[in-house]
């Protein structure tokens, strides 16, 4: 049996961590390899969904955890940005 990363019974805890994490390396991959706009726009919602989980679980999570998820968003917003094409 898998011990849970965080306590709780939301939609999340019921999917395994190497589903979650395929899924989010496949949409990154995508994104930046789709680039553009549309690749921008997959990084964005991808972003949008690690600060939703970052809010969530600031509470519970170490100082040093922290740190570290905000630097994962901020990566995650530059590399969306870097992926719009230049005008």
């Amino acid at each position: 049996m898998r011990a849970q990363l965080l306590a709780g019974d939301g939609p999340l805890a019921r999917v395994p961590p190497l589903v979650a994490f395929l899924a989010v390396a496949a949409i990154f991959a995508v994104g930046v390899l789709v680039g553009g706009g549309t690749g921008a726009l997959l990084l964005g919602l991808l972003a949008a969904g690690v600060a939703v989980l970052l809010a969530a679980t600031w509470p519970v999570l170490a100082p040093g955890q922290r740190v570290g998820r905000v630097l994962v968003l901020f990566v995650l917003v530059a590399v969306a940005i870097s992926v719009l094409p230049a005008k």
